[in-house]
């Protein structure tokens, strides 16, 4: 055998290894998670003047959900929500003033069980990049939580002078907003670079386009849709260069990528706030427009390209779906409320969720199954309330997704099987003690 023959045997060899190795490691995942960010705000949702090129091919290199829903229309619960996989009327993380603030004194339980911290029982490392919401002080903070790294604003940009943080140190107070997105994505591809070699979650929760608004020089000033459109157009170019890495790297194969958002957007906001599209309502409020998000899933080796899902599914659902895929044991010992979704990710089954309950605060609000959601109170995002009724509104949203037509007393079989879930629901629901209430002392 010539020393050319033994060389390319050789190679092949290699290679042939290298695929070997590739196929055997773990995946990693990357979950972007935008902040008030509407149904209709993006290209590939219908928004007609702002321009998402990159999120665009993402979902027509990926799958794009049509019906998925944050667990909570405001930031701190639907944060805890993803985290845990959990209604945070279980982990604590709902109540009496809704989010946390700079004087508060409580934050996510160290009892409950993050996605990082459940993924590191498998190896991983983690980083949280971005607007964390979930505790600022050190107990509660990201590196706390099973995050390796974190490098962030602890609570909104609108809570007086918010620091960014690296770890448990303030950098910088006030954090220069005009910068965050630009510089959470120069991190986010450091974190990727530097841990090319090993399994990563990477969670990238942006500041923004919450209010006040604030994009970089680059962006300023080049959407037709002004000020909102140059952050959102922003938030599309982060994305972009985040999925380029990884295609650079030789990662996209093995990394799933999945944008969504934390809640619906903040009309009281006007121009500042975006669009919830056809969706009736927004931020703060349980119609459709307060809960239901845009949501991109990309993983080029397993999601076929150009999927549209129409199935249920949950930001709470990323939990059970990170660990199914990575073979953690979903935790026994507490109720999980997120389901499975690798059959429709990967396109083998249906979801394996049919009903969706829906909380303002402690409050339970309404409950989809199925087609049908049906409320039994109603509120506006911000305005007096709730608004008790009976017998429930109820909706198919197959038919009406804006909730415009009341159906329920021509389906009062519907409205007998819904209320049925709801004694269900209740009947195992422990509610936990509300970490929202306590107040730090004045200073």
């Amino acid at each position: 055998m010539t020393k050319r023959v033994l060389l390319l045997t050789a190679v092949m060899a290699m290679l042939g290894w290298c695929r070997y190795a590739q196929a055997q490691r773990l995946p990693n995942f990357v979950v972007i998670f935008a902040d008030d960010l509407g149904y209709g705000d993006l290209g590939c949702y219908g928004h007609p003047t702002i321009r998402t090129p990159h999120l665009d091919r993402m979902a027509a290199e990926g799958m794009r959900f049509t019906q998925f829903y944050s667990a909570a229309c405001v930031c701190t619960p639907s944060r805890a929500a993803l985290m845990t996989g959990r209604l945070p009327i279980r982990n604590g993380m709902c109540g009496e003033g809704r989010v946390l603030f700079p004087r508060s004194a409580g934050g996510l339980p160290e009892s409950e069980i993050t996605i990082a911290e459940a993924l590191k029982t498998k190896g991983y490392v983690s980083t949280c990049i971005g607007k964390w919401h979930l505790g600022h002080l050190p107990k509660y903070l990201p590196m706390n939580n099973g995050f390796d790294s974190y490098f962030g604003i602890p609570y909104s940009n609108d809570m007086g002078r918010a620091p960014l943080m690296r770890g448990e140190e303030i950098i910088e107070k006030p954090s220069v907003q005009e910068t965050l997105t630009r510089r959470y994505t120069e991190e986010a591809v450091k974190f990727i670079k530097e841990n090319k070699d090993k399994p990563f979650f990477l969670y990238l929760p942006h500041t923004f386009p919450h209010t006040p608004l604030h994009a970089s020089d680059p962006f300023k000033d080049k959407s037709s849709r002004g000020l909102y459109g140059d952050v959102v157009e922003e938030l599309d170019w982060s994305t972009g260069e985040i999925l380029q890495t990884l295609r650079d790297l030789d990662l996209a194969e093995q990394t799933l990528v999945f944008f969504t958002s934390d809640n619906g957007p903040w009309s009281i906001r006007k121009q500042d706030g975006g669009s919830a599209g056809l969706l009736r309502g927004a931020k703060g409020s349980t119609w459709e427009g307060g809960m239901r998000e845009p949501a991109i899933a990309w993983w080029p080796s397993r999601i076929k390209p150009g999927r549209t899902s129409r199935e249920l599914a949950s930001t709470m659902d990323l939990f059970a779906t990170l660990l199914t895929l990575v073979g953690v044991e979903i935790p026994k010992d507490r109720i999980i409320d997120g389901k499975d979704m690798t059959p429709v990710l990967l396109g083998t089954g249906p979801s394996n969720r049919n009903v969706l309950f829906y909380y303002r605060d402690e409050v339970f609000m309404a409950v989809r199954k199925g087609p049908w959601k049906m409320h039994i109170k109603t509120r506006p995002g911000y305005g007096p309330g709730p608004k008790v009724h009976e017998p429930p509104l109820l909706y198919n949203l197959e038919q009406d997704p804006s909730e415009q037509y009341d159906v329920a007393k021509d389906n009062m079989d519907v409205v007998a099987d819904l209320r049925k879930e709801i004694a269900r629901h209740h009947a195992n629901l422990v509610v936990a003690e509300c970490q929202l209430t306590a107040r730090l002392g004045k200073k």
